[in-house]
């Protein structure tokens, strides 16, 4: 084999290896990318978000109730206030 057909061959050798190369990249680039919706996936059905947020909404129901209460005080006053001024 003579100098020419061994750089030709190298060269052809290293053409298939670049393209070998882009093609693991090219996977690598998708496993990676596959790998991160798994993991925001699994974040956004994680128990600890749904907990989070089942104790914002019992807060917000508890603090409600309070407010009715308060408010269904206030009117009893006004009520009795008003009964007075009729009288």
């Amino acid at each position: 084999m003579n100098t020419a057909e061994k750089s030709s061959e190298a060269e052809s050798a290293i053409v298939r290896v670049k393209a070998a190369l882009e093609r693991v990249e090219k996977v690598a680039d998708t496993i990676s990318e596959i790998a991160a919706e798994k993991e925001n996936a699994a974040q956004a059905a994680a128990p600890e978000n749904s907990g989070a947020s089942s104790a914002k909404v019992t807060t917000l129901v508890n603090k409600h109730e309070a407010m009715r209460e308060e408010v269904a005080v206030t009117m009893r006053e006004l009520d009795s206030i008003i009964s007075k001024l009729e009288i």
